[in-house]
């Protein structure tokens, strides 16, 4: 009958020695055997190359958790995580100009509420809608009772995700803490209406959230003073009612 041999036996043995001793009895199946068992020999000399080309390398340093493409950490995977819900308060600065806002978000969703009124060329707006789903953003003019419909700006908008607008490339600084929250601090370059640009940013490293996003090469920024984990209203993010649409196709100035 036939043996079957241990594994170690088997990538031992040259192809002579192991037809003699276990390929000799059956001569019908002599041709099928010799067949496989060629196979299988070339699979056990060549196992240690089959481990190098399935298993993924690493090249992350010790202590530090994979940053490389799909990692726990990578832009990818930040990138995919769902938006979540919250609060906060944020300072946003301008070119010179400082804006306080309390901020709440929703999935796609942004609602701004200013501490003091925002001047567009149609009025004075307090309330600001980002509506990313509609590529929209929507200020509230209360004394006309008028929606201000215009096309979003994403250099102007407030990340809901680490990833931004034309990043090129992201460098891990290391640990830090903004809004009173443990974050990881980034260095980013990014493409910005043709022009290379360079941030620092914040991002929490619980939630996925920016916290903090600084412009090297021009006074712009934004941090969050506070922020809150809590459930939205869906009507935060609606068009209010009674309000009349006025549809624009280029973004007015904003004065401040």
């Amino acid at each position: 009958m036939f043996k079957k041999p241990a594994s170690c036996i088997l990538a031992a043995l040259k192809p002579s020695a192991y037809l003699e001793l276990y390929a000799s009895g059956f001569r019908s199946l002599r041709p099928c055997r010799t067949v496989f068992l060629n196979i299988r020999l070339l699979f056990c000399r060549a196992y240690p190359l089959w481990v190098l080309v399935l298993l993924p390398p690493v090249s992350y340093a010790m202590g530090e958790k994979y940053a490389g493409p799909g990692g726990l950490d990578s832009p990818e995977i930040e990138a995919t995580r769902a938006p979540a819900e919250f609060s906060g308060t944020i300072i946003k600065q301008v070119n010179g100009k400082k804006y306080q806002a309390q901020v709440f978000a929703k999935g796609n969703h942004l609602r701004l509420e200013y501490k003091y009124a925002i001047r567009t060329g149609f009025g004075y707006a307090s309330i600001e809608i980002i509506r990313l789903d509609r590529s929209e953003t929507w200020y509230l003019l209360a004394q006309q009772k008028e929606l201000l419909v215009m096309p979003l700006d994403p250099d102007d908008v407030l990340p809901l995700r680490p990833e931004l607008p034309g990043e090129r490339s992201r460098t891990v600084v290391g640990d830090a803490t903004a809004a009173g929250q443990a974050a990881q601090l980034f260095e980013i370059q990014a493409d910005r209406r043709g022009r290379a640009e360079r941030f620092y940013q914040w991002v929490d490293v619980e939630t996925g959230i920016v916290l903090k996003l600084v412009s090297r090469d021009r006074d712009w920024s934004f941090e969050y003073e506070r922020i809150r984990m809590s459930p939205q209203p869906d009507y935060y993010f609606d068009e209010p009612p009674g309000y009349k649409r006025r549809v624009l196709e280029i973004r007015p100035r904003r004065e401040g």
